[in-house]
């Protein structure tokens, strides 16, 4: 006799319609207002990686047409057109190294590299490119190529589950174009 009632009432809640734009609206409008954050903030993403890109391969240029000495007043300078180019004020790091391929010994040896900007960057060593055939072209007896790397924090606008500590690295490899090589002097 109990259940009668309740089966009746449990239908008559089924079949009820009133309020199903409220539920929808609860239910739609969050994912609604993630999809919109994580579009901006995936564009975002890919617009400060771009940005870093450009300002990567503009060094590198620059230093593949380089036919004197580089200075280290001159790698402040590459930094600071790095982070003109990249136009956001962030922390960007930059490693500028130039690497020789010897063939008799097939290893790879740092001439020269240098770091501007705080982070986890260091001075490339030999012992860092020995062997780095993988990461590295595959060069002529004697030939050196400039690798230009980058890394910065991505400051993420929104939270659409992407790690806080983001970090956008970036490498050029170019060679040398009016030079047989890049000479390091320090001032």
């Amino acid at each position: 006799m109990f259940m009668l009632p309740l089966t009746q009432w449990l239908k008559r809640f089924r079949d009820d319609e009133t309020g199903t734009v409220t539920i929808e609206a609860v239910v739609v409008l969050p994912l609604l207002f993630w999809g919109l954050a994580a579009t901006y903030e995936l564009f975002e993403l890919h617009r400060y990686n771009s940005a870093r890109d450009k300002a990567g391969y503009v060094v590198a240029d620059m230093l593949s047409r380089e036919m004197q000495s580089v200075t280290p007043t001159y790698i402040d300078n590459t930094k600071t057109v790095f982070d003109t180019i990249s136009n956001d004020n962030g922390e960007n790091q930059i490693r500028v190294s130039v690497v020789h391929y010897d063939n008799d010994s097939d290893e790879f040896s740092v001439r020269w590299s240098q770091v501007r900007g705080p982070g986890t960057l260091e001075v490339l060593t030999d012992q860092d490119v020995r062997n780095a055939h993988d990461s590295l072209p595959n060069m002529n007896d004697g030939e050196e190529v400039i690798v230009v790397e980058s890394q910065s924090k991505y400051p993420a606008l929104f939270n659409i589950g992407l790690s806080d500590d983001l970090m956008i690295e970036n490498r050029i490899l170019t060679s040398p174009r009016f030079a047989p090589q890049i000479i390091w002097e320090d001032d």
